[in-house]
């Protein structure tokens, strides 16, 4: 157990280190994720870092790591970015469901750092994606970051229980010089 919960912070700093990483959310440390796991112990988890490249948005650097602990409860970090607009998004992760039979995880969360001024990127609002680990040596896929409202979902606990996912892997694209992992 407690190896697991290295590795969880291993990919956590590898997977940051994909996306360009900046300092922590102030108060937020990779240690607590840490520390936090090795109490817990860790059942599930999803972990990603690299790029892709979205139709309208160009390359988005991504990272993220998700874990559920043994009480149920969950901890983790994502963050994106788009270089051509110098957009970064950041956030802790709330809620992540996974669908085992087709290799598929909903990842949500709360903006803990934005400097998008659009008013559904705020610090504090909700925010949340989705990735594909295929088997069979297909390429992983990601989203980029839907927002409160969009869709109709307002919560990313709405968003994670809703496990909303479009015909022909639809508005997911190839991950680029990275990962995603369902553990």
């Amino acid at each position: 157990m407690r190896g697991d919960c290295w590795r969880g912070a291993l990919l956590l700093s590898v997977a940051t280190a994909c996306a360009q990483p900046t300092a922590p959310a102030p108060g937020r440390t990779d240690q607590r994720l840490t520390l936090e796991s090795a109490v817990g112990g860790v059942s599930q988890s999803v972990t990603g870092g690299g790029q892709f490249v979205h139709p309208d948005f160009g390359t988005v650097t991504f990272a993220f790591t998700a874990q559920r602990l043994s009480d149920g409860g969950v901890v983790g970090r994502f963050e994106q970015h788009q270089p051509a607009f110098g957009v970064t998004y950041k956030g802790d992760v709330t809620c992540f469901a996974v669908d085992a039979v087709n290799h598929r995880a909903w990842i949500g969360g709360v903006i803990t750092q934005s400097n998008d001024p659009d008013p559904v990127a705020l610090v504090g609002k909700d925010a949340w994606f989705r990735v594909l680990d295929p088997a069979g040596g297909d390429v992983d896929r990601s989203t980029f970051l839907g927002f409160e409202g969009g869709g109709g979902i307002l919560t990313s606990a709405e968003y994670c229980e809703a496990q909303i996912w479009p015909d022909g892997n639809a508005r997911t694209w190839p991950v680029e010089q990275g990962t995603i992992t369902i553990h």
